[in-house]
Protein backbone atom coordinates (compact mmCIF):
# COMPACT_ATOMS: atom_id res chain seq x y z
CA UNK A 1 0.00 0.00 0.00
CA UNK A 2 2.79 2.33 1.00
CA UNK A 3 5.45 1.36 -1.82
CA UNK A 4 3.20 0.77 -4.50
CA UNK A 5 -0.18 2.48 -4.25
CA UNK A 6 -2.02 -0.52 -3.94
CA UNK A 7 -5.20 -1.23 -2.30
CA UNK A 8 -6.04 -2.98 0.32
CA UNK A 9 -7.52 -5.52 -1.05
CA UNK A 10 -4.77 -6.36 -3.81
CA UNK A 11 -2.50 -5.71 -1.16
CA UNK A 12 -3.67 -8.54 1.05
CA UNK A 13 -3.82 -11.53 -1.31
CA UNK A 14 -0.15 -10.28 -2.33
CA UNK A 15 0.57 -10.70 1.68
CA UNK A 16 -1.41 -13.75 1.77
CA UNK A 17 0.34 -15.54 -1.31
CA UNK A 18 3.76 -13.96 0.06
CA UNK A 19 2.62 -15.93 3.39
CA UNK A 20 1.65 -19.14 1.72
CA UNK A 21 5.36 -19.00 -1.08
CA UNK A 22 7.38 -18.24 2.46
CA UNK A 23 5.83 -21.13 4.11
CA UNK A 24 6.09 -23.78 1.25
CA UNK A 25 9.93 -22.84 1.22
CA UNK A 26 10.73 -22.62 4.61
CA UNK A 27 8.21 -25.95 5.11
CA UNK A 28 10.37 -27.59 2.77
CA UNK A 29 13.68 -27.03 4.39
CA UNK A 30 12.47 -27.51 8.06
CA UNK A 31 10.97 -30.89 7.38
CA UNK A 32 14.10 -32.09 6.37
CA UNK A 33 14.63 -32.99 10.28
CA UNK A 34 12.40 -33.81 13.18
CA UNK A 35 12.14 -33.41 16.66
CA UNK A 36 13.94 -30.88 18.18
CA UNK A 37 15.62 -30.24 15.27
CA UNK A 38 12.76 -29.50 13.77
CA UNK A 39 11.69 -26.88 16.87
CA UNK A 40 15.59 -25.36 16.64
CA UNK A 41 15.54 -24.90 12.74
CA UNK A 42 11.67 -23.13 12.87
CA UNK A 43 12.95 -20.63 15.88
CA UNK A 44 16.48 -19.93 13.84
CA UNK A 45 14.48 -18.84 10.76
CA UNK A 46 12.09 -16.49 13.30
CA UNK A 47 15.19 -15.18 14.89
CA UNK A 48 16.90 -14.63 11.22
CA UNK A 49 13.35 -13.02 10.03
CA UNK A 50 13.74 -10.46 13.68
CA UNK A 51 17.36 -9.84 12.82
CA UNK A 52 16.19 -8.87 9.15
CA UNK A 53 13.38 -6.43 10.00
CA UNK A 54 15.22 -4.65 12.89
CA UNK A 55 18.09 -4.03 9.98
CA UNK A 56 15.06 -2.38 7.52
CA UNK A 57 16.87 -3.12 4.13
CA UNK A 58 15.76 -0.48 1.61
CA UNK A 59 13.92 1.21 4.30
CA UNK A 60 10.72 -1.21 3.72
CA UNK A 61 10.59 -2.80 7.15
CA UNK A 62 11.01 0.62 9.37
CA UNK A 63 13.16 -1.10 11.45
CA UNK A 64 12.47 -0.88 15.04
CA UNK A 65 9.52 1.53 14.64
CA UNK A 66 7.91 -0.45 11.94
CA UNK A 67 5.65 0.91 9.48
CA UNK A 68 1.87 2.16 9.91
CA UNK A 69 -0.49 1.61 7.51
CA UNK A 70 -2.15 4.28 5.41
CA UNK A 71 -5.44 4.91 6.78
CA UNK A 72 -6.70 6.39 3.90
CA UNK A 73 -6.72 2.88 1.80
CA UNK A 74 -7.94 1.16 4.73
CA UNK A 75 -11.58 0.21 4.64
CA UNK A 76 -13.04 3.41 6.16
CA UNK A 77 -15.02 0.95 8.36
CA UNK A 78 -12.21 -0.37 10.00
CA UNK A 79 -10.49 3.04 11.02
CA UNK A 80 -11.50 4.82 13.89
CA UNK A 81 -12.13 4.47 17.57
CA UNK A 82 -15.94 4.52 16.48
CA UNK A 83 -15.22 1.41 14.68
CA UNK A 84 -13.74 -0.46 17.32
CA UNK A 85 -16.39 -3.11 17.55
CA UNK A 86 -16.47 -3.83 13.47
CA UNK A 87 -12.20 -4.96 14.54
CA UNK A 88 -13.82 -6.77 17.16
CA UNK A 89 -16.15 -8.92 14.43
CA UNK A 90 -13.65 -9.21 11.87
CA UNK A 91 -11.23 -10.92 14.87
CA UNK A 92 -14.35 -13.32 15.83
CA UNK A 93 -14.91 -13.93 11.82
CA UNK A 94 -10.95 -14.97 11.58
CA UNK A 95 -11.23 -17.02 14.88
CA UNK A 96 -14.17 -18.97 12.94
CA UNK A 97 -12.70 -19.49 10.09
CA UNK A 98 -9.91 -21.03 11.24
CA UNK A 99 -11.62 -23.24 13.21
CA UNK A 100 -13.73 -24.54 10.34
CA UNK A 101 -10.52 -24.77 8.42
CA UNK A 102 -8.91 -27.01 10.83
CA UNK A 103 -11.90 -28.96 11.86
CA UNK A 104 -12.20 -29.92 7.97
CA UNK A 105 -8.55 -30.20 7.40
CA UNK A 106 -8.34 -32.98 10.16
CA UNK A 107 -11.52 -34.80 8.98
CA UNK A 108 -10.19 -34.89 5.61
CA UNK A 109 -8.42 -38.24 3.85
CA UNK A 110 -5.32 -36.11 3.84
CA UNK A 111 -6.16 -35.71 7.72
CA UNK A 112 -6.48 -39.20 8.47
CA UNK A 113 -2.93 -38.96 6.97
CA UNK A 114 -1.69 -36.99 9.42
CA UNK A 115 -3.31 -38.71 12.12
CA UNK A 116 -1.36 -41.68 11.03
CA UNK A 117 1.82 -39.68 11.10
CA UNK A 118 1.59 -38.80 14.37
CA UNK A 119 0.66 -42.71 15.63
CA UNK A 120 3.51 -44.24 14.01
CA UNK A 121 5.52 -42.75 11.11
CA UNK A 122 6.99 -45.82 10.26
CA UNK A 123 3.93 -47.49 9.76
CA UNK A 124 2.96 -44.86 6.80
CA UNK A 125 6.43 -45.40 5.08
CA UNK A 126 5.77 -49.40 5.09
CA UNK A 127 2.40 -48.72 3.42
CA UNK A 128 4.24 -46.72 0.48
CA UNK A 129 3.03 -43.48 1.80
CA UNK A 130 5.50 -40.59 1.69
CA UNK A 131 4.80 -38.18 5.33
CA UNK A 132 7.05 -35.77 4.03
CA UNK A 133 4.54 -34.54 1.37
CA UNK A 134 1.36 -34.39 4.04
CA UNK A 135 3.96 -32.81 6.71
CA UNK A 136 4.86 -29.88 4.34
CA UNK A 137 0.85 -29.77 3.87
CA UNK A 138 0.17 -28.78 7.02
CA UNK A 139 2.79 -26.59 7.26
CA UNK A 140 2.22 -24.32 3.96
CA UNK A 141 -1.85 -24.90 5.36
CA UNK A 142 -0.57 -23.61 8.98
CA UNK A 143 1.48 -20.73 7.00
CA UNK A 144 -1.56 -19.53 5.31
CA UNK A 145 -3.69 -19.37 8.06
CA UNK A 146 -0.89 -17.59 10.00
CA UNK A 147 -0.55 -15.22 6.92
CA UNK A 148 -4.44 -14.35 6.67
CA UNK A 149 -3.95 -13.70 10.77
CA UNK A 150 -1.22 -11.08 9.76
CA UNK A 151 -3.45 -9.19 7.75
CA UNK A 152 -6.19 -9.18 10.86
CA UNK A 153 -3.93 -8.26 12.84
CA UNK A 154 -2.41 -5.48 10.73
CA UNK A 155 -5.99 -3.65 10.86
CA UNK A 156 -6.09 -4.34 14.27
CA UNK A 157 -2.97 -2.46 15.10
CA UNK A 158 -2.85 -0.04 12.28
CA UNK A 159 0.50 -1.01 10.81
CA UNK A 160 3.12 -3.43 11.24
CA UNK A 161 5.47 -3.60 14.37
CA UNK A 162 8.26 -5.54 14.78
CA UNK A 163 7.11 -6.81 17.73
CA UNK A 164 5.86 -10.09 15.47
CA UNK A 165 9.19 -11.33 14.34
CA UNK A 166 10.91 -11.24 17.97
CA UNK A 167 11.84 -14.47 18.87
CA UNK A 168 9.97 -13.45 22.36
CA UNK A 169 6.83 -13.35 20.41
CA UNK A 170 6.96 -16.95 19.15
CA UNK A 171 8.30 -18.51 22.21
CA UNK A 172 4.98 -16.94 23.63
CA UNK A 173 3.05 -18.44 20.67
CA UNK A 174 5.18 -21.96 21.77
CA UNK A 175 3.80 -21.40 25.48
CA UNK A 176 0.22 -20.58 24.53
CA UNK A 177 0.16 -23.83 22.56
CA UNK A 178 1.27 -25.91 25.69
CA UNK A 179 -0.60 -24.59 28.26
CA UNK A 180 -3.85 -25.05 26.10
CA UNK A 181 -2.57 -28.57 25.11
CA UNK A 182 -0.76 -29.25 21.51
CA UNK A 183 -2.75 -31.50 19.08
CA UNK A 184 -6.30 -30.38 19.96
CA UNK A 185 -8.06 -27.68 18.02
CA UNK A 186 -9.46 -25.78 21.43
CA UNK A 187 -5.83 -25.54 23.22
CA UNK A 188 -4.09 -23.25 21.43
CA UNK A 189 -7.18 -20.80 21.75
CA UNK A 190 -7.66 -21.93 25.71
CA UNK A 191 -3.91 -21.51 26.20
CA UNK A 192 -3.75 -18.10 24.14
CA UNK A 193 -6.41 -16.55 26.17
CA UNK A 194 -4.95 -17.66 29.41
CA UNK A 195 -1.60 -16.23 28.06
CA UNK A 196 -2.85 -13.05 27.51
CA UNK A 197 -5.19 -12.88 31.28
CA UNK A 198 -1.94 -14.24 32.91
CA UNK A 199 0.54 -11.70 31.49
CA UNK A 200 -1.86 -8.60 32.45
CA UNK A 201 -2.70 -10.15 35.89
CA UNK A 202 0.57 -11.00 37.01
CA UNK A 203 1.70 -7.84 36.10
CA UNK A 204 -0.63 -6.34 38.94
CA UNK A 205 0.41 -9.36 41.52
CA UNK A 206 4.05 -8.41 40.62
CA UNK A 207 3.41 -4.44 41.88
CA UNK A 208 0.76 -5.26 44.76
CA UNK A 209 1.68 -4.55 48.17
CA UNK A 210 1.61 -8.42 49.39
CA UNK A 211 4.44 -8.87 47.30
CA UNK A 212 6.66 -5.36 48.23
CA UNK A 213 6.05 -6.46 52.16
CA UNK A 214 7.81 -10.08 51.42
CA UNK A 215 11.56 -10.36 52.75
CA UNK A 216 14.01 -9.66 49.74
CA UNK A 217 14.43 -13.07 49.12
CA UNK A 218 10.82 -13.28 48.18
CA UNK A 219 10.53 -10.12 46.86
CA UNK A 220 12.91 -9.62 44.41
CA UNK A 221 11.45 -12.77 41.95
CA UNK A 222 7.93 -12.50 42.45
CA UNK A 223 8.08 -8.83 41.06
CA UNK A 224 9.37 -9.85 38.12
CA UNK A 225 6.17 -10.62 35.73
CA UNK A 226 8.41 -13.41 33.64
CA UNK A 227 9.44 -14.83 36.92
CA UNK A 228 5.93 -15.41 38.07
CA UNK A 229 4.60 -16.28 33.94
CA UNK A 230 7.65 -19.04 34.05
CA UNK A 231 6.48 -20.13 37.01
CA UNK A 232 3.10 -21.04 36.26
CA UNK A 233 4.18 -22.68 32.96
CA UNK A 234 6.14 -24.96 34.89
CA UNK A 235 3.35 -25.68 36.73
CA UNK A 236 0.97 -26.63 34.28
CA UNK A 237 3.52 -28.87 32.34
CA UNK A 238 3.87 -30.85 35.58
CA UNK A 239 0.50 -30.75 36.79
CA UNK A 240 -1.17 -30.74 33.85
CA UNK A 241 0.51 -32.71 31.30
CA UNK A 242 -1.54 -32.58 27.69
CA UNK A 243 -2.52 -28.97 28.52
CA UNK A 244 -5.70 -27.50 29.85
CA UNK A 245 -7.68 -28.90 27.25
CA UNK A 246 -7.29 -32.28 28.23
CA UNK A 247 -8.11 -32.08 31.44
CA UNK A 248 -11.59 -33.45 31.40
CA UNK A 249 -10.17 -36.44 29.36
CA UNK A 250 -8.03 -36.97 32.84
CA UNK A 251 -10.54 -36.12 35.09
CA UNK A 252 -12.76 -39.05 33.81
CA UNK A 253 -9.94 -41.43 33.45
CA UNK A 254 -9.02 -40.79 37.02
CA UNK A 255 -13.22 -40.80 37.89
CA UNK A 256 -14.07 -44.11 40.10
CA UNK A 257 -16.10 -46.25 38.64
CA UNK A 258 -19.70 -46.74 40.89
CA UNK A 259 -21.10 -49.49 38.37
Amino acid sequence: MLEAGLSFTASALLGLLAGVALSALLGAVSLRVGGIGFSMVTLAFAQAASILVQRDPGCVTGGEEGRAAPADRLPASLVGIEHTAHLYWVALAYLVVTLAVVRWAVRSPTGRVWEGIKENERRLEVLGLRPYGFKLIAFVLAGTLAALGGIVYLLLTGGATPRTTTSDFTLSLLVMVVLGGSGTRWGPMIGGILYTWADQRLGDLAGSGTVTALPSVLRIPLSQPPFLLGALFVAVIYLLPGGVARLPARLRTKAPDVR
